[in-house]
């Protein structure tokens, strides 16, 4: 059962750290909290849902398009919502409040367009399991968890390997200097969006076959804020690290304590780390973080 239950934390704690990912992304070149990163995962998951139920294409072009398109929808969110704020130099606070507004614009967009319903993805794995060490773990668990790794590994690879991954690093620790050597600022700030929305496109999908997919699954992303906070604000390594704790432990309290209190062990984790930890387990000291 310990087993079992830990299996199943890291499936589940590899989706919030795709999310968490995203988070981090982007407060690492903005230095702040993009709330509408919870819609734009819901808005990724209708896109793989579209392609999967309306044309039947296989999970591979499912995947594919909700990372495109969840993509796109971000890069959209930066430039029609944060673009002017940012040009302005204005406070995080800003931004973070038109964060929210975007946040609920898109989520009652839905709700008037698509409606409330739920929806299912077909079952590509046909409930297929796979037994590890005496415990028996779904392939989707298996798979999710397996691109989940992969993506944060390519990314890393991607920040630390190229060009462009360079560019974004100089611009973590200074936009300016970063603008004066150069660099188009907007441009770079576009791609840390897009990849922003390129994981959120991939939770979406993953947290849409596993449970369902409706107008307000964006929610779920306050688990990957936790997550984010615990791994420390920023850091790529710590949204990761922060994503698998959080999935475990919560695991961990639904098999031994009770499913109900869940939520409530998560944010009460969240302020004992705080409270210890401000910067979370990989944080950097900052002077402010909204």
């Amino acid at each position: 059962m310990f087993l079992q239950a830990i299996l199943t934390g890291l499936s589940i704690g590899g989706i919030y750290a795709l999310m968490a990912v995203g988070y981090s992304l982007i407060f690492s070149i903005l230095s702040f909290s993009n709330f509408a990163h919870g819609a734009v995962i819901m808005l990724g998951a209708y896109i793989g849902i579209k392609l999967a139920n309306g044309y039947g294409l296989g999970l591979g072009l499912v995947v594919t398009g909700a990372v495109v398109g969840a993509g796109v929808i971000s890069i959209f969110n930066e430039r029609i919502a944060y673009a002017a704020l940012r040009r302005r130099r204005a406070p995080s606070l800003y931004l973070m409040i038109s964060a929210m507004g975007c946040s609920m614009f898109l989520e009652n967009t839905v709700y008037a367009t698509i409606g409330a319903r739920f929806y299912s993805f077909p079952e590509f794995f046909k409930r297929q399991v796979v037994n590890v060490a005496g415990s028996s773990l779904s392939l989707l668990d298996l798979f999710a968890f397996a691109v989940s790794m992969g993506s944060i590994l390519a990314l890393h690879m991607f920040i630390t390997r190229t060009k462009t991954g360079i560019a974004i690093r100089a611009g973590v620790n200074d936009m300016t200097m970063c603008s004066l050597m150069g660099v188009n600022t907007d441009r770079l700030i576009s791609i840390v969006f897009f990849l922003a929305g390129a994981f959120a496109g991939v939770a979406g999908v993953f947290m849409g076959m596993k449970y369902l997919v409706y107008p307000t699954m964006g929610w779920v992303t306050n688990k990957a804020y936790i997550a984010a906070v615990i791994g420390g604000l920023g850091s790529l390594p710590g949204a990761m690290i922060g994503g698998l704790i959080l999935g475990v432990l919560e695991t961990l309290v639904s098999v031994y304590v009770s499913s109900v209190i869940r939520d409530v062990f998560s944010f009460t984790a969240l302020i004992a780390l705080l409270i210890c930890m401000p910067n979370g387990l990989l944080g950097v000291e900052t002077e402010e973080k909204v």
